[in-house]
């Protein structure tokens, strides 16, 4: 059963070594994330599952253990998840997973085993919620780290350059998850969140179906476009 979500996004800048000089810009949305996992750490769960965006190559399920890097992004630093049990896992984590490892190791995460899980950017929504509540059911104290961006089409210089739909897709995605909605959450459209880019869709979805039932108390922690993408930090309790 699900006790606890934290849902932040997942740009590599997050990590301040990538970020470099830039690094400051964002401390309010590294804060926001740490209060998020603050409440993943007093839920007390017997799992932890991080949840984010993959490629081909990342997606799946990743043991704990495995291991990632930001070579990509220019810096030689590499991340674990959770604890180094001794074995090498076949498949890198996904630059999200790989965010997500940095921000549990930078949070001091030494709780509940932690394991992870690619999802692919167009899984449709009834196959994500499937996967939800997959998750749910793996033991009686589960909780999610779902990482995952709202549009990257908030502004002229965004990567996906200005839409004028994105700011109103991401203000549903945060109303959603202030409420701790899973039907609002599942009512986002793929195919626009696919024509914005907005990569946490699935990741959202599946943090849908993982609650259904649950009744979980949300708290929105973040909403702003840096860059000009959506990044929303929330806490689901």
């Amino acid at each position: 059963m699900l006790v606890a979500a934290a849902v932040c996004p997942c740009p590599p800048l997050l990590v301040p070594d990538v970020a470099a000089g830039a690094a400051p810009e964002l401390d309010p949305l590294r804060a926001a994330c740490a209060d998020a996992l603050g409440v993943l750490a007093a839920a007390r769960p017997d799992l932890l599952v991080v949840v984010g965006p993959a490629g081909l190559a990342g997606r799946g399920p990743h043991p704990e253990g495995a291991t990632g890097d930001f070579r990509e992004f220019g810096v030689d630093l590499g991340v674990r998840l959770g604890r180094d049990l001794g074995s090498t896992a076949e498949r890198p984590l996904a630059p999200s997973l790989a965010v997500g490892a940095w921000l549990l190791a930078d949070a001091g995460w030494d709780g509940a085993p932690v394991e992870a899980l690619g999802v692919g950017e167009p899984l449709e929504t009834a196959r994500c919620v499937a996967e939800g509540r997959a998750l749910a059911a793996r033991a009686d104290r589960v909780a999610l780290l779902v990482m995952g961006d709202g549009s990257a089409c908030r502004t002229l210089k965004a990567p996906g350059y200005l839409d004028e739909r994105a700011a109103g897709f991401d203000a549903a995605a945060a109303r959603a998850l202030a409420a701790a909605d899973p039907d609002a959450l599942m009512a986002l459209d793929e195919t626009l969140a696919y024509e914005l880019k907005a990569a946490g869709r699935a990741p959202w979805q599946l943090l849908a179906g993982a609650a259904q039932g649950a009744r979980p108390v949300g708290r929105l922690l973040y909403d702003d476009a840096p860059y000009g993408v959506g990044y929303l930090v929330a806490a689901w309790s």
